[in-house]
């Protein structure tokens, strides 16, 4: 695999640190500034609202420039905002630190799937994909517990600067080891600073397939969040975990996140539609039963950790889909699926809510997910449907129509 993917890799690191490292350190940041927990939760939702407002804004802005100075410009805009949140003299101050981060998430991870996608070969193309996803998976098992870690011991400043050190480093590596030109020629990156760019980005957004591969997006991956937002009081009130245990517990959900992803990338260079058939149907077999096996604690452990391989076994593929469906204009479409993550996450969080204010039991967000995982199943069935027709109506253009026998 080139070298470039692994520097892709290591700003998907920073980039998965700065974003789930925030959880751990609320108290910190709380007792610095004088708020409560909940306003100092606001540098999480914040930071959701900037990547959802980012991916689409600045991928429009970028339509026009090469993919390489793209990534460049988004590791330095990340670098600015994690290094403002290190410095910041008031709470005020830190937020707009992690929004300016934040713009940069969805871009990144756009017009990074599409680079690593031409820098191998097209039966490679998940698997490419898949490993600059490693460092997103890499940071919930090695970036937040030490940044937490750290960030508790000695400074949350700390945590952050150490952050914009790896968006150093990554940019660094991105300007050496990303070939120029990767991504500006016809193919999967299609053909920036040509007239018409934008509104080739725009329209590539009208086809059902990549509207569909979204909506699976928010639908599966939504139903991995609707779980583990709640994790720590399903995991402590229903398995009956310490509160110290739930740490470690996430990072056995890292490591499913980190096996379900390399081994989702590969199969799907092989039969992408039929490992999302069985990633999906598998998630929500598994959230499903999270609902009772949450009840005990090693059973809890092991579902835990299948919920992230299930879950992040759809990734590479559904990035790979919008990269084939949207291959002259990929730019904003891959970009806004990773919006669509966000959306997923926002949307199970609420709904896992819902349940749990209307009394159920600390376990019943699973049964949400469930529903969402299936949902996302029932559109990708429909999708691959869809493209089984496309096919036939174009044979049946191309021929023109039939003429009745001669007499």
């Amino acid at each position: 695999m080139p070298l470039a993917v692994l520097a892709l890799a290591v700003g998907a690191f920073g980039i998965g640190t700065t974003e789930f490292v925030v959880t751990g350190l609320l108290p910190e940041v709380a007792g610095e500034f004088g708020v409560s927990i909940p306003t100092a939760g606001l540098i999480a939702t914040w930071y959701a609202l900037g990547v959802l407002v980012g991916a689409p804004v600045l991928a429009i802005a970028g339509a026009r420039v090469s993919r390489k100075r793209l990534l460049m410009l988004m590791m330095v805009l990340f670098t600015l905002g994690n290094a403002i949140a290190a410095l910041a003299p008031s709470f005020g101050v830190l937020l707009a630190g992690r929004v300016i981060a934040a713009l940069a998430h969805g871009v990144f991870f756009g017009v990074g799937s599409m680079v690593a996608a031409t820098l191998v070969r097209p039966e490679r193309r998940a698997s490419a994909i898949a490993l600059m996803f490693t460092g997103l998976t890499l940071a919930n098992v090695l970036g937040v517990p030490a940044g937490t870690l750290l960030g508790q011991r000695v400074s949350w400043r700390l945590t952050f600067a150490l952050v914009a050190v790896i968006g150093v480093v990554a940019l660094v590596g991105l300007a050496a080891l990303v070939p120029a030109g990767t991504g500006d020629g016809p193919g999967v990156g299609g053909r920036p600073g040509t007239a018409g760019g934008v509104r080739r980005e725009l329209v590539a957004l009208r086809d059902p397939q990549v509207l569909l591969a979204m909506a699976i997006t928010v639908l599966g991956f939504g139903g991995v969040f609707a779980a583990i937002t709640y994790v720590a009081p399903m995991m402590t009130d229903a398995a009956g975990y310490a509160e110290s245990s739930v740490t470690w517990l996430l990072v056995l959900f890292g490591v499913g996140l980190v096996a379900g992803n390399l081994v989702g990338g590969r199969l799907a260079d092989r039969a992408l539609m039929p490992l999302l058939y069985g990633s999906l149907a598998a998630l929500a077999l598994t959230l499903a039963a999270f609902t009772v096996t949450a009840h005990d604690r090693l059973a809890a452990a092991v579902t835990l950790t299948l919920v992230g391989a299930f879950g992040f076994a759809t990734v590479a593929p559904l990035q790979k889909r919008i990269l084939d469906h949207a291959a002259q204009a990929p730019t904003l479409a891959s970009a806004m699926n990773i919006g669509a993550f966000n959306l997923g996450n926002a949307i199970a969080a609420w709904l896992g809510g819902l349940v749990l204010s209307a009394g159920g039991g600390p376990a019943t967000p699973n049964a949400v997910g469930a529903a969402m995982a299936l949902a996302a199943l029932g559109l990708a069935v429909l999708a691959a449907g869809l493209e089984r027709r496309r096919p036939a109506r174009a044979a049946v253009a191309a021929d023109g129509p039939r003429q009745p026998a001669a007499r």
